[in-house]
C-alpha cells in the first residue's frame, strides 16, 4: 500500500491523485506501522510484527482504527474514486482478516500482496498475473521467518485476492 496507493492515484488522476494516494498511505501504512512499533515498545504485543493470534486481537482493532479513519477521510473530503476504491477494498480485507483471526491465525503480508496483485490486475490487465511469484516470494518469506504455516500463508493470499477483487469491483460500479 505504501507504493500502490500514490502510483494508482498518479496514474489514474496525475498528480492530485499522487497527493490523495500519499494520504491514503498515512492511514494504511504510515500510522499502522507507527501503531505496531509503539505497541512493541510499550509490551502490549511481543513484537511489531505481532506474531501471536491473541495479541493480533489487540492490535488488530487498533490498526483498523487507522484505516477506517483514512478511509472515511477519502471519502468525506471526497478524494479521486481510484485511491478511495483501494483503500475502501483493502479495508475489507483487513476486516475478513480480523474476523478469521478470532478463530486461526492468518498472514496479513500475503493478503495484502495477493490483494494488490489482484486490484493492479483488473485495473491493467491480466499481464499483471505475471508478478504472481512475488507474492509466493513474501509468502514463502513469512514461512521462512517461521511467522506462519504453509496453510496460513495460503489462506492469507487467496482471502486478499478474492475479497480485495470482488470489493474493488463492486465499489467501482457503484461510482
Amino acid at each position: 500500500m505504501l507504493a500502490l496507493a500514490p502510483l494508482l492515484g498518479w496514474h489514474t488522476d496525475g498528480a492530485e491523485g499522487f497527493g490523495w494516494g500519499l494520504f491514503a498511505t498515512l492511514f494504511t501504512s504510515v500510522l499502522p506501522f507507527v501503531i505496531l512499533c509503539l505497541g512493541e515498545r510499550r509490551n502490549y504485543w511481543s513484537d511489531r510484527h505481532v506474531r501471536q493470534r491473541r495479541e493480533r486481537l489487540v492490535a488488530g482493532p487498533v490498526v483498523l482504527v487507522s484505516v477506517i479513519t483514512g478511509t472515511g477521510l477519502l471519502y468525506g473530503l471526497e478524494a479521486t474514486p481510484a485511491v478511495r476504491t483501494l483503500v475502501a477494498a483493502m479495508l475489507a480485507v483487513l476486516l475478513m482478516l480480523m474476523l478469521i483471526t478470532f478463530f486461526w491465525k492468518v498472514s496479513v503480508h500475503s493478503a495484502v500482496a495477493a490483494g494488490a496483485l489482484t486490484v493492479l490486475a483488473s485495473l491493467y490487465g491480466p499481464w499483471w498475473l505475471l508478478s504472481a511469484p512475488l507474492v509466493a516470494l513474501i509468502g514463502w518469506s513469512r514461512v521462512r521467518l517461521r511467522c506462519h504455516t504453509v496453510a496460513q500463508v495460503a489462506v492469507g493470499a487467496c482471502v486478499g485476492a478474492v475479497v480485495s477483487g470482488a470489493a474493488f469491483a463492486l465499489l467501482r460500479l457503484g461510482r
